[in-house]
């Protein structure tokens, strides 16, 4: 049993929209990435996402609305659901979601990351 230090964590990397796998739990990774710019539109069809702000803001965009995050605030977007995060400024984010997710879902691009690095 390890406690995670999420400051530390996030020092220990700049790159945006690449996360870091820092716990792990009933099937469940905790993942800490930073956003900067706007991600790939994309839905994931068997997992839903938890995405917890740790630094900063940022914005989800769905199709037909917008949801505006900021520090301290988390959303759960659901299986089945377009979305694309888009920050303004750097923002540091915690995600909570299935081991097997991709982070770009049904989407491939120069974001898609199949393998990734345990902090």
């Amino acid at each position: 049993m390890n406690k995670v230090d999420i400051q530390e964590k996030l020092s220990l990397f700049g790159d945006h929209w690449n996360p870091r796998i820092v716990g792990e739990l009933n099937g469940q990774h905790v993942k800490l990435v930073k956003f900067q710019g706007e991600f790939v539109w994309h839905k994931h069809d068997q997992e839903d996402e938890l995405f917890f702000v740790v630094q900063g803001q940022f914005r989800m965009e769905f199709r037909d609305s917008v949801v505006e995050l900021k520090k301290n605030e988390f959303l759960i977007v659901p299986k089945g659901v377009e979305h694309r995060p888009v920050a303004e400024t750097e923002v540091s984010v915690m995600l909570f979601e299935p081991a097997a997710t991709l982070n770009t879902g049904d989407a491939t691009s120069e974001l898609t990351r199949t393998h990734l690095e345990s902090l």
